[in-house]
């Protein structure tokens, strides 16, 4: 009977490894801030919930975190200000080495689309030519460590990098 149980343990335990391997490759890798790709993901870990199914191709979408609601781009990755930007800038203070840990969420587009956000969203032009969103006069950043949709490891990053509210309010 021992030997029974031992190849049960065994066979279950290849399973369980099979399917953690399968899962971590399915993961989302770091965002690249580039605002395209399809959608809002589902949310996983601490967030509960994504945007909506109708939000599929917005710029900006709300989602629901351990923070709360905040506001993510096109992948339902969140955004974040950068507290030395200046609200009405017309350009980001994260240059250089700044911009590899901190994208830029960027549009393609003149008039952005929106899913429940209601601060004031516009654009200003990146270093690069791209169209770097801002909401309420602030740019906006996705940080490269949030591995999915509804990760916040960049609330509070150097005590100057903070989540967005749907209003467009700093999550403090």
């Amino acid at each position: 009977m021992g030997e029974k149980n031992s190849k049960t343990i065994a066979v279950a335990m290849a399973v369980l490894c099979s399917a953690a391997l399968l899962l971590a490759g399915c993961s989302g890798g770091t965002g690249s801030g580039d605002g395209g790709g399809g959608g809002y993901g589902r949310a996983t870990g601490s967030a509960s919930e994504a945007p909506s199914e109708s939000g599929a191709g917005a710029d900006l979408g709300v989602a629901s975190t351990e923070l709360g609601d905040v506001v993510v781009d096109a992948k339902g990755m969140t955004l974040y200000y950068f507290t030395k930007d200046e609200k009405g800038t017309t350009s980001s203070a994260c240059t250089g080495d700044c911009l590899a840990k901190w994208p830029i969420a960027t549009t393609t587009s003149d008039e952005p689309v929106l899913e429940g956000v209601t601060g004031e969203v516009g654009t200003i032009e990146s270093p690069d030519g791209e169209k770097h969103l801002t909401l309420n006069g602030m740019p906006l950043y996705t940080f490269a460590q949030d591995a999915k949709p509804g990760d916040t490891a960049g609330q509070g990053v150097g005590g100057v990098w903070f989540a967005v509210a749907p209003d467009g309010t700093m999550i403090q």
